[in-house]
């Protein structure tokens, strides 16, 4: 059968830049899903993008399907055929819907019955005449949020589409989606080469394309602009930040990129630093440089779309754009700085933060009491937390944060150093919205880090207490981000404090606000919860997450290393066995209704394996004891791993349920003795093994 390589590509109107690669990725999934589908052989896809076209490029597909026989069933015999044997209507109608007559049937023995059956042999058809279909269906799948109309056609797509292209090898494959009819006309670039030109051969695409001044291969593209930011910023001795959404977004807006160096005024940068990148970053796609020192440069990187005779115009041009911005960043700082972050927490009384918890200056008063309890925990500077929980959200109130969002606690800083306060509160300023994402820093000081955990509990405890519980993929507070940067303050700082203590003590805070009766319960596990996924995305195995998880030890450093000590358990050599064994005490326990510790009666000990158990719960209960204090749960567990071979000879060789009714009671308190041993870290009777 004849294979080639397909091309199918949409020119368009400039497409959404920050959507470009969802779009072009959704696009190959959904065609490799259609093709599939369809029983179209082929060995890969690749998509391919650009501001002003879709594409992929599927190799080595079939030109058809392959021929198949397919079996249809008919009525049963029985069914089938009258007593004298003549078809019945319902044979003579189904062997008419076949295309073949009733005698010209087979038969078709099951377990069931005898059955008429027709093997019908059924041509495949070809790529060409299933393709606008399986196009036209990837295309309504694309994750659009809101499609467009365009001339006076009543089609819509996410911008206006100009040509359709579907090339099998050299062969134009005819088709019409969205209102066009399939060509082999491609785009050029908009201002470089001509407008269009003709493709011969599905494997000329990307290299017919470069010759006009297009890039198609979106992931190549993005390789040429980070090797020419490299470069620029090399030759200007700096260092330039390469973030992935923005080197994204620049990608998806440019065909034939050629990144130059601009500068701006050094008087700018007495600016923070901050502030410029982001006008740079945000408002302009530009790409900052910073010195060795990770200072501001008054130069910058732009990746520009055309390739200029005079690329000296290109970069006044955009020196002239950005310098209105950088002037109102200056104007901004130099107004704020006029007054204090102090005098600005009256002014937080007028802006609510939640109708039922109240406003910004409700929840800063709420932030430093609670700033100020969990600094005493946690042993450091108890002042200066409730001092930067008072001022945590002055700066939502200044000119710059309210022209540019994302300086929120940066700002802060810098204002807060400009006010005298001291540098710890100063930094607290910012640090307390870390971690800000997945993989963010942490705060650095103790007390940034009482000021993170007040902000993130305040919200947590007093959306969930006005009812408002995140659903689905709904999160509008962005809890689940908080109980994670909760966990990734205390696990990964190690910090001694517990989920109920903090929970308890933000709850009596916002007391008089609160409707739900469960709040407390509700945030404690909800927080916990978020422990299963942070470990499954380390490799931690869910039955290991899940041992710990029974117990909701809920202090999150406790619980992190009871993870690590099962984790290291479970490697054991005996583990297997004192698993299964402790799912075995646990049957028994259960099923007798055992759930008080009852103590030991030596006396009633006959048996020698029984003896020798209750003598190493003894022994081992004693070396376990000051590990459990220090949270050694490794060591603990090792020392529990002594248990193997004698609980084997108890089971052996006792029978727990003694027909003595004293005896009996006192075997099971023995094994309740020996499961609390084990529960004291984890319940291992929970682990897994293949």
């Amino acid at each position: 059968m004849r294979k080639e390589n397909l091309l199918i590509e949409l020119g368009t109107e400039e497409l959404p830049p920050k959507a470009l690669k969802t779009l072009a990725q959704a696009f190959a999934d959904n065609m490799q899903a259609g093709l599939e589908s369809a029983d179209l052989a082929f060995d890969n896809i690749q998509w391919y993008a650009s501001p002003r076209r879709l594409a992929v490029k599927v190799q080595a597909v079939d030109e058809k399907q392959l021929d198949k026989e397919v079996e249809k069933r008919g009525p049963a015999v029985s069914a089938a055929f009258d007593a004298e044997g003549n078809p019945t209507k319902a044979a003579e109608g189904w062997a008419r819907s076949n295309g073949i007559s009733v005698d010209q049937a087979t038969r078709l023995a099951t377990d069931k019955g005898e059955w008429l059956l027709h093997v019908a042999s059924v041509s495949g058809q070809s790529l060409e005449s299933l393709l606008e279909d399986i196009v036209e269906t990837a295309l309504k799948k694309l994750p659009i949020p809101k499609a467009m109309r365009w001339g006076n056609s009543r089609i819509q797509f996410i911008r206006p589409v100009h040509t359709l292209c579907l090339l099998y090898g050299d062969q134009l494959l005819q088709g019409s989606v969205l209102g066009l009819s399939s060509s082999r006309t491609i785009m050029g670039h908009r201002f470089h080469g001509q407008a269009s030109f003709e493709l011969q051969h599905a494997d000329d695409y990307l290299a017919q394309l470069e010759k006009h001044y297009v890039v198609a291969d979106y992931t190549a593209r993005q390789e040429i602009i980070k090797q020419q930011l490299q470069d620029a910023a090399s030759k200007e001795d700096g260092v330039v930040e390469l973030e992935q959404d923005l080197l994204d977004e620049v990608t998806a807006l440019v065909e034939w990129p050629v990144v130059l160096v601009a500068n701006f005024e050094d008087e700018f940068l007495e600016v923070p630093k901050e502030a410029l990148i982001y006008t740079m970053k945000g408002d302009q796609k530009y790409f900052p440089m910073l010195d060795k020192n990770g200072d501001l440069k008054s130069r910058f990187l732009f990746v520009s779309n055309i390739e200029s005779k005079d690329p000296t115009q290109v970069i006044q041009g955009n020196e002239k754009v950005i310098r209105p911005r950088l002037a109102d960043a200056r104007f901004f700082f130099e107004t704020d700085k006029k007054s204090s972050l102090e005098s600005r927490i009256n002014s937080l009384e007028s802006v609510l933060f939640q109708k039922q918890l109240g406003t910004l200056a409700d929840k800063s008063r709420r932030i430093s009491k609670l700033a100020e309890k969990i600094a005493a925990q946690i042993g450091t500077n108890e002042k200066q937390a409730a001092r930067a929980g008072l001022l945590s959200k002055t700066d939502l109130m200044t000119e710059m944060v309210m022209e540019f969002p994302d300086v929120q606690g940066v700002m802060g800083m810098h204002y807060a150093k400009n006010d005298g306060e001291d540098d710890v509160v100063a930094n607290a300023l910012n640090e307390q919205y870390m971690p800000r994402f997945a993989g963010d820093q942490l705060p650095e000081s103790l007390v940034s880090c009482a000021v993170a955990l007040a902000d993130k509990l305040d919200t947590l405890v007093g959306i969930f207490g006005i009812g408002q519980l995140p659903k689905g993929d709904k999160d509008p507070f962005a809890l689940r981000r908080a109980a994670i940067g909760i966990l990734r303050i205390t696990v990964e700082l190690k910090l001694p404090v517990d989920l109920a203590k903090l929970v308890g003590d933000t709850f009596t805070l916002l007391e008089d606000k609160i409707s739900n009766s469960d709040t407390q319960e509700q945030v404690i596990d909800f927080i916990l919860g978020r422990f299963r996924t942070w470990y499954q995305e380390q490799g931690v195995e869910v039955d290991v997450i899940q041992a710990v998880l029974s117990r909701r030890p809920t202090s999150p450093a406790d619980f992190d290393a009871r993870i690590n000590g099962v984790k290291q358990f479970k490697l054991l050599p005996s583990a297997q066995a004192l698993a299964a064994a402790n799912k075995r005490v646990a049957n028994i326990l259960d099923k007798n209704g055992v759930s008080e510790d009852f103590e030991i009666n030596t006396s009633l000990l006959t048996e020698e394996p029984e003896k020798r158990l209750a003598s190493e719960i003894q022994r081992i209960q004693a070396e376990v004891t000051p590990l459990l204090e220090k949270a050694d749960y490794e060591a603990v567990l090792l020392c529990l791993s002594q248990f193997a071979d004698s609980i084997d000879a108890f089971f052996d060789n006792v029978m727990v349920m003694a027909e003595d009714e004293a005896v009996k009671n006192n075997r099971l308190a023995l094994l309740l003795k020996l499961r609390q041993l084990f529960l004291k870290v984890a319940d291992i009777s929970l682990l897994k093994y293949e």
